[in-house]
């Protein structure tokens, strides 16, 4: 898999490849209801929350954060994490229960194919991709069941929240003005402010510090601090889109998007609340504390909306009626990946990454050779090479340190989402971009945007709608009772 975001959406085989690091299944569901007396519900042995007609194990629980523990990384308190992983559970018996009512299936068939996809995808035999399966601490049974869970709230989060994801043409074509003015070194003109009392649209950015719920309060005092240290900065001379990005790097639990342009009713009253005086091109007074933890927000832009479309402020600054072709640079560079992985250490990653380029660079190695043999890629086979790649098409970590490098040359190990990367420059061009292409691009970006501020309000609206009750979250299966 490459480091190119232009699809938006994960390959869904891959995806699901990914879950075999996952705990280890979940236990069959049995109808509670009957269980009125809270008495009788509370005798179960190592229920811990009961979820509409099914109910989380302590089990569950246990195996889900053996997996995570497994997979390495840094991870809260003990408590903290116990409360996390159930919520997390909670949300995934939630969105089964509702998929089930709605008839959302997947048949022995098609989980027979999957499976067989992806043992293909991994150079394996049906036997020798069950073999690794057991091999990682469960059954080929369990994996089963786990496998065809996960597809099925794919499918069904794919119907809710994807499928109903609807973009303008005037979005489209907005999107690619900005583009283009900011390509071509020109600011992205700001629309005209609307009247008081006169309806308007807003589009404001975040960048988000998430804490759970049930954090201790010195873990709620540090987030704070973050997000005022980030609002500070956000007041200077600086692009908010890239503060969140460097933020987001140093910690996984720092957040940033851009909200796009909505009426205030399409706003989090929180949200709206804290910028209604806010003026664009400003930061809110203050940071902004949810439930779910600390935002900093940026209007970018207030405009007039007449008659359900954007005014802009004079004719000199309105985009072109339709899309032109523009020239872009492209860059064709090839990579090594080595994935993020339990057995592999960031601090070993990037010694490896460090000790292939001193190969190179003192030409005692080839790099496209050292790719073939070491690349946990898709492109390995190829050398590594990413064929040609123009701006917005790579995740930012990799393009950002690519297009520092000059043709031939080899960086230092990148970090990025997808494991650490090293990165040579083999040639770049001037090329046209068509108006297609842009569209496309376009398309994709809006949408991903979109998704994630719409998948967190039907989560939301999901578990608001829940019959949910909290049994026994502290102790772990093992405990004796």
């Amino acid at each position: 898999m490459t480091p190119c975001l232009s699809s938006c959406k994960r390959v869904f085989i891959q995806a699901l490849l990914a879950s075999t690091a996952l705990a280890a299944g979940y236990a069959l569901a049995q109808d509670v209801q009957r269980l009125s007396p809270d008495s009788k519900i509370r005798n179960i042995d190592g229920v811990a929350a009961v979820v509409n007609t099914g109910y989380v194990t302590r089990k569950e629980i246990d195996d889900r954060i053996a997996a995570l523990q497994k997979q390495g990384g840094k991870l809260p308190d003990a408590a903290v994490l116990r409360k996390t992983v159930m919520e997390r559970l909670i949300i995934e018996k939630i969105q089964l229960q509702e998929a089930d009512q709605e008839g959302v299936v997947v048949s022995n068939k098609e989980l027979e194919n999957i499976i067989g996809d992806i043992a293909a995808k991994n150079k394996l035999s049906l036997t020798e991709f069950k073999q690794k399966v057991t091999a990682s601490g469960t059954t080929f049974e369990r994996y089963q069941q786990m496998l065809r869970e996960d597809i099925v709230i794919s499918r069904f989060r794919e119907r809710e929240v994807e499928g109903k994801i609807k973009i303008s043409d005037a979005e489209i074509d907005n999107f690619i003005a900005d583009r283009t003015r900011a390509m071509i070194g020109g600011g992205a003109p700001r629309s005209t402010p609307a009247a008081p009392g006169s309806p308007e649209e807003i589009d404001v950015a975040q960048i988000f510090i998430l804490v759970d719920a049930g954090a201790g309060a010195g873990t709620q005092a540090e987030a704070k601090k973050k997000a005022e240290a980030l609002l500070r900065d956000a007041r200077g001379d600086v692009d908010f889109m890239q503060l969140g990005a460097m933020a987001a790097k140093e910690n996984p639990k720092i957040k940033f998007q851009e909200l796009g342009y909505r009426t205030p009713d399409r706003l989090p009253q929180l949200f709206y609340e804290a910028i209604r005086n806010t003026g664009g091109g400003e930061v809110a007074n203050a940071v902004v504390k949810s439930p779910a933890g600390y935002h900093v927000l940026k209007v970018l832009d207030r405009r007039t909306l007449v008659a359900g479309a954007p005014q802009q402020a004079t004719p000199q600054e309105v985009a072109p009626s339709a899309p032109q072709n523009i020239m872009i640079t492209q860059t064709m560079s090839r990579h090594i990946l080595l994935r993020s992985r339990a057995d592999l250490s960031d601090q070993d990653a990037e010694r490896r990454l460090a000790g292939y380029r001193d190969q190179v660079r003192a030409k005692t190695a080839d790099f496209g050779e050292l790719a073939k043999k070491y690349s946990e890629d898709g492109s390995a086979a190829n050398g590594g090479n990413l064929g040609w790649m123009g701006p917005g098409e790579l995740v930012p970590e990799f393009e950002q340190a690519m297009n520092r490098l000059q043709i031939g040359d080899v960086s230092n190990p990148v970090k990025t989402e997808f494991g650490w990367h090293l990165i040579q420059v083999l040639e770049r061009r001037e090329t046209q971009l068509t108006v297609d292409k842009q569209k496309e691009f376009a398309r994709a970006a809006i949408r991903e945007r979109k998704f994630e501020q719409a998948y967190q309000d039907w989560i939301r609206q999901l578990r608001d709608t829940a019959t949910v009750k909290i049994i026994d979250v502290d102790d772990a299966a093992s405990t004796p009772r």
